[in-house]
């Protein structure tokens, strides 16, 4: 940043000069702001002293992959993450080999990019080549239900859970409740969501349970649901505050929905 304050005030610049130094100016203290806030401040220190390749390094390593771009997928994320070189690798290997487990590799990058149509076109793939593997059957399922098709992810979802309900930390057995209230099982979702909470303590799955009980007019057990989100967050690590944040807020605009 300290190149582009030099050359908008050393004042030999031509107007297009003027107007690139300060859109490249105005790039580099977004990226530099948003790793402030979001505690990236050894990147913040290459963006302030290296300026412009430093910003255009943050924008693609860590910007996009946080979700800055809008990610809709915000709050359901899959375990893992990926970067360009290992997509490219995975369908070099995809070519030489066509494994079902690197189609599904592959398809849990795109999902966690929030490109759906590769993710379930690879998804899909995986599971043409192997339709028994839970992890195949779980995250394809997941993929079906985030694109709006619940019908035809529940029982994918179901066949998982019914073998294995801690399969992914718990992750599928929410899928399967969020899918069974898409697809308006609301007592089947409320029972999956208690069996959920029987084994974890996830923000995702206390808000959404409330949810139901709000619509079903159990007030006092959702109150109690969402209660329990809002004191727990104050205790949770800044990791966990920033990746639940949309249940945390979810919890307290419930929470004053709720009559009396």
């Amino acid at each position: 940043m300290l190149n582009y304050f030099n050359q908008l005030f050393n004042g030999d610049l031509g107007i297009g000069g003027w107007v690139g130094a300060a859109l490249i100016f105005a790039f580099t203290a977004w990226m530099f702001i948003h790793a402030i806030r979001n505690g990236e401040y050894i990147w913040a220190v290459f963006i302030f002293f290296f300026s412009g390749l430093s910003a255009l390094l943050y924008f693609f390593l860590v910007y996009r992959a946080s979700g800055g771009m809008g990610n809709p997928l915000s709050g359901f994320e899959l375990p893992g993450a990926a970067d360009r070189r290992q997509i490219k690798k995975l369908e070099a290997d995809i070519h030489h080999l066509d494994k079902p487990h690197m189609h599904l590799q592959l398809a849990d990058i795109y999902f966690n990019q929030g490109r759906l149509d590769e993710a379930e076109a690879s998804y899909r793939a995986a599971y043409e080549r192997d339709p028994n593997d839970d992890d195949i059957r779980a995250h394809y399922g997941n993929c079906l239900a985030r694109r709006g098709r619940p019908q035809e992810a529940l029982p994918l979802l179901q066949s998982v859970c019914a073998q294995n309900p801690k399969h992914d930390y718990g992750y599928t057995l929410m899928s399967l409740a969020e899918t069974q209230a898409a697809t308006g099982q609301v007592d089947a979702a409320l029972a999956t969501w208690r069996q959920v909470l029987s084994l974890y303590g996830y923000p995702r799955a206390r808000v959404q349970f409330a949810d139901l009980l709000i619509q079903k007019k159990e007030y006092a057990e959702a109150r109690k649901s969402l209660e329990e989100v809002i004191n727990d967050a104050p205790y949770a690590t800044k990791f966990q505050r920033k990746r639940e944040k949309v249940w945390f807020d979810r919890a307290k605009a419930a929470l004053r929905s709720i009559p009396g």
